[in-house]
């Protein structure tokens, strides 16, 4: 009896592990881990939150068209130049392969998607980059149709807004690569000439050659939380400098409190903030 008294409540208690069949039921691509905070969510839940997490605040990449349809009023968008496409002028070895895998994976023909639409009634042309496409590499093809759609913002007398994330110049495209740059700088150069407004909004990432161009010479420049934008990378300017760099170096917040940056804005409020300000830009426009 005693016995049984004292050991009342204080039995072992077994964690179940699933077993290998559980595990096989639960349907492939419907939990997502946090890369800040490693909590696990259900997909869906981090698609209605932007796909930010709900604990940390983490801004986790999106896709082109998931950016689309969050910030552009429905029906509202017009894509331009959804035929022009990477080729391989360099012949690379399987160059043409990994381009044809990424269009089924990502269901896109480039790593941009460009267009004209609508933010809160205010009409804009755009380019959304996708990092899911060669890591958003920078090749002929891309900058030709950024290119492309500020000439045809110019022509058209409407803002344009760029979303960037990219790991660089596209590699298997060499100095052509390079060129675009030129390209798309110049491109902004004559549209800001034409009294064209840019918005530039830096996500995680904007490195390499799209860092050192057209991302960074908006007349309004903007990041998200904790985007990483640079040109070379940490290690390479350590070993360059023979310093170590702060452990936020080449983030958006400390971009931002050295003056590269005008604003850091969570992407919960980034519609709210660009239709305010294609709202100021408009002829004879204001907040209200």
């Amino acid at each position: 009896m005693l016995k049984d008294f004292f050991s009342k409540g204080k039995r072992k208690k077994y964690a179940s592990i699933p077993s290998e069949q559980t595990k096989l039921d639960v349907p492939e691509g419907l939990m997502q881990k946090c890369s800040g905070c490693n909590k696990i969510y259900y997909r869906k839940e981090m698609r209605k939150s932007l796909n930010v997490c709900p604990n940390c605040g983490y801004h986790h990449p999106m896709t082109a068209w998931e950016r689309i349809n969050s910030l552009f009023d429905q029906d509202s968008f017009q894509e331009w130049d959804k035929g022009i496409t990477s080729g391989n002028p360099l012949g690379f070895p399987d160059y043409e392969q990994k381009i044809a895998k990424d269009r089924e994976k990502t269901e896109l023909n480039e790593g941009v998607v460009t267009g004209r639409g609508s933010i809160e009634g205010f009409q804009t042309a755009f380019a959304v980059m996708d990092s899911h496409f060669r890591m958003g590499s920078m090749g002929s093809a891309m900058g030709e149709k950024i290119a492309r759609a500020i000439e045809n913002a110019k022509e058209q007398s409407i803002p344009f807004i760029i979303f960037t994330a990219s790991g660089g110049a596209r590699m298997q495209e060499g100095v052509l690569s390079l060129m675009q740059m030129a390209k798309t700088s110049i491109a902004i150069k004559r549209f800001s000439d034409k009294g064209g407004l840019m918005i530039s909004v830096m996500t995680h990432p904007t490195t390499g050659g799209v860092s050192a161009s057209f991302a960074s010479i908006g007349d309004y420049n903007f990041a998200e939380p904790g985007a990483l934008i640079g040109f070379a990378g940490r290690r390479i300017i350590e070993q360059t400098i023979r310093e170590k760099l702060p452990e936020d170096f080449q983030t958006a917040e400390f971009l931002m409190k050295h003056g590269q940056l005008d604003k850091v804005i969570h992407r919960k409020d980034m519609k709210e903030i660009l239709s305010k300000l294609l709202a100021m830009h408009q002829k004879g426009g204001d907040l209200k």
